[in-house]
């Protein structure tokens, strides 16, 4: 056990800090939380912290828990912890980095310097980032990290889904798919996609040869699903045999999982950066590599 690092976890993400902090060999503890009925949040650490301290959280539904989040990390600092880490396998607030309309607040600026303010270090997973080129440009900590998911995933795909056609929602996600793809030898392909509003998309698929085949569709995060939705309607009318789903932040909020399955998914899978009765592939020994290094 390594007395000089502590793992601090949230009750709604505790499987995986415990497991992230197994596989460091750190002490593991949960932070207390209490909401009022006025909707203030109470939090309470462990009394006595070692010098290095790593929150583990991942920041779906994202508001409260940034307070929380707050909270702690000046709690951490004045109870002696000296540096401070954030896991957060799924970075929210990362989608939005110009004003698209006059007076919009650039959400990804002002979360990823705040953030940045409150711990020296940051890990996260395949971060939706389109026009920054680093999540060091998003999020200016000292430390930096963006992890993939795509080799574990190609690696659970080549186990469960031997000979499947792997296909990407659109083209800014090809260099990812890619990843996904070719280390199993996948075919793969990528499809056309406009987005209308948050719950209105075209989707166009490649000009290949669906027929008969099982489709693997793969993105990094689904939220509406409308996406995942509309592609996998798509490939069953192209005469797909099967469709799965892997998504790396499975977020599926208002129902979208059970709408995927309507449309016509078999298996939805994902990556335990949020947590979903479809978790597959545990993210804690990539998560503490980084950190190791």
């Amino acid at each position: 056990m390594n007395p000089d690092m502590m793992i601090l976890g949230f009750l709604e993400y505790e499987a995986q800090a415990q497991r992230l902090a197994q596989q460091l060999g750190a002490a593991y503890a949960c932070v207390q939380t209490h909401r009022f009925p006025d909707g203030e949040s109470r939090v309470t650490l462990p009394a006595a912290l070692p010098s290095k301290v790593i929150f583990c959280r991942s920041l779906n539904e994202p508001n409260e828990k940034l307070v929380e989040l707050l909270l702690a990390a000046k709690t951490a600092r004045r109870l002696g912890a000296r540096t401070l880490t954030l896991v957060a396998p799924y970075l929210c607030y990362m989608r939005q980095d110009k004003a698209f309309h006059d007076g919009e607040a650039i959400s990804q600026h002002i979360i990823g310097y705040w953030l940045a303010q409150l711990f020296d270090g940051i890990v996260t997973l395949d971060p939706h980032l389109h026009r920054t080129p680093t999540i060091a440009a998003a999020v200016p900590a000292k430390t930096a990290v963006a992890l993939t998911a795509a080799s574990a995933i190609g690696h659970f795909l080549h186990q469960h889904a031997s000979g499947a056609f792997i296909l990407g929602p659109d083209e800014e996600s090809r260099q990812w798919v890619q990843a996904v793809a070719l280390p199993g030898g996948f075919d793969f392909a990528v499809c056309d996609k406009r987005r209308f509003d948050d719950r209105s998309v075209r989707i166009d698929l490649p000009e290949v040869n669906l027929r008969g085949r099982r489709v693997v569709l793969v993105d990094d995060v689904a939220s509406t699903g409308h996406t995942v939705i509309e592609a996998t309607r798509q490939c069953l009318t192209a005469g797909a045999a099967r469709v799965d789903v892997f998504v790396s932040h499975a977020l599926f909020v208002e129902g979208a999982d059970e709408a995927l399955r309507a449309a016509g998914a078999n298996s939805i899978w994902s990556t335990d950066s949020v947590s979903h009765p479809g978790n597959v592939v545990h993210l804690a020994e990539l998560l503490a590599g980084a950190l190791q290094q």
